[in-house]
């Protein structure tokens, strides 16, 4: 997540405790020893558990939580547990169980290796805490138990990156709403000086951009390179929606967001638009008065930057 459209559906229920309900009592059931019903993958990998236990070191034990964790398979994490599986094994990249049990979304396996001591917050080598990584994989539900039992919403991973920035990136409301009413910030910038309403806005998403404008977030602020969150807007990557896109820069707009602010190389929100070709939204910033002479640092205009010669055209002086 380090560059303009580099990593690292929104939902529209809002998150609430009853997503997990029922949640304690198989808790406890699991950690005395889970039945439940099991997927022919999990009946797979318990017959492997089985075979291999009698002549197994402890890190081969442990090797059977990470798996159990991928596939949601409780009753062999259980058996790996109680054989001496170590909830601390790291595997090639830092992570643990836990961490697999995250990115897999896999809410029984986390509530159980939580129980079972499991640490919370470890952080792989990349930086990821277990919420980052759920986050960054769309795993709501498992940001929720991971957050309601205690886990670090102000941690950052890799690059810096904040669990509000990640789960911008990933375009989730709800998942911005759920950190920010458990405390998380906002507005914290990662490594390259990005904060979370840039990522916002490079998706395009309008609930979030207006989320996090109503923490009080400054419409006109500079960030890296110079640019403000309307240039983003302009500027956003073409697997985003160009409907919600222009619907954001009307936003922003609306909000005071000054059209011809100009970034370290000297340009505008209309060059951004020009350059990457949204015709649509180059004609959204004329019609909101985008003035098209203004030169950037090496003297060219919007119509110089533009391939397009139907944007050229528009963009001409006459």
């Amino acid at each position: 997540m380090t560059g303009r459209g580099e990593t690292t559906g929104t939902r529209h229920s809002p998150p609430a405790l009853s997503r997990i309900a029922g949640l304690a009592g198989f808790t406890i059931a699991i950690s005395l020893g889970p039945v439940q019903a099991q997927t022919q993958g999990c009946r797979e990998l318990e017959r492997k558990f089985d075979a291999a236990i009698a002549e197994a070191a402890a890190p081969q034990i442990s090797s059977f939580l990470f798996s159990s964790a991928d596939g949601g398979c409780a009753a062999v994490a259980a058996k790996a547990l109680r054989s001496g599986g170590s909830l601390d094994a790291r595997d090639r990249l830092g992570g643990t169980p836990l961490t697999h049990a995250a990115r897999a979304g896999r809410v029984e396996l986390i509530t159980f290796m939580l129980v079972n001591g499991a640490a919370i917050d470890h952080a792989d080598l990349k930086g990821s805490t277990p919420l980052l990584v759920a986050i960054e994989k769309n795993r709501l539900d498992a940001a929720l138990v991971l957050i309601e039992r205690g886990a670090n919403v102000g941690a950052l991973g890799r690059s810096g990156i904040s669990a509000v920035a990640a789960a911008a990136f990933v375009g989730d409301a709800e998942m911005v709403e759920l950190l920010l009413n458990h405390g998380a910030d906002g507005r914290t910038p990662d490594a390259t000086g990005k904060p979370p309403i840039l990522y916002a806005a490079a998706r395009a998403s309008v609930p979030i951009v207006t989320r996090l404008l109503g923490l009080g977030i400054d419409v006109n602020a500079h960030y890296a390179a110079d640019q403000t969150v309307l240039m983003w807007a302009a500027g956003t990557p073409a697997d985003a929606s160009e409907a919600q896109a222009l619907q954001l820069a009307n936003l922003l707009l609306d909000k005071g967001a000054r059209i011809d602010e100009t970034d370290d190389r000297g340009r505008t929100a209309l060059m951004n638009a020009a350059e990457l070709e949204h015709a649509a939204m180059v004609d959204l910033l004329l019609a909101r008065g985008a003035k098209m002479d203004i030169r950037d640092k090496q003297g060219k205009t919007a119509a110089d930057i533009t391939a397009n010669v139907e944007i050229k055209a528009k963009l001409i002086q006459r």
